[in-house]
């Protein structure tokens, strides 16, 4: 059986822009997507700090060490710049891999820049 689990997390990040008028995704400073193993395309849970809103996009890459997170389309409609989100991308994992899987979350400051890199352990 295959269950859905936290594959990466990107723990407030600051959001640097809003476009409502772009083609819908949440572009992603690539350093961060490296650092984390999230890929374009993959699908994201983004959940804004400030106002508790939830959505699901998915991944398109931002120029390395630009810092962008920016919400497009009507993703755009459910942040501000200034806003700190956590994106989650999740997983499906047998229970092999999901025993031998620990996630790597990252912690940003306010240009996110990566000030820690940490591992949930499953027990």
């Amino acid at each position: 059986m295959l269950r859905e689990s936290l594959h990466s997390k990107i723990h407030r990040a600051t959001v640097t822009a809003a476009l409502p008028d772009y083609v819908g995704s949440i572009t992603i400073d690539a350093t961060l997507l490296d650092r984390c193993g999230m890929r374009v395309n993959d699908k994201v849970l983004i959940s804004n700090c400030r106002n508790g809103e939830r959505l699901e996009t998915y991944i398109f890459r931002g120029e390395p060490g630009s810092g962008k997170i920016e919400l497009n389309g009507a993703a755009a409609h459910c942040v501000e710049p200034g806003d700190q989100v956590i994106i989650m991308h999740f997983a499906l994992m047998t229970e092999a891999e999901y025993a031998s899987h620990h996630p790597t979350v990252l912690l940003v400051d306010g240009k996110n820049r990566v000030t820690e890199v940490m591992h949930y352990h499953p027990s």
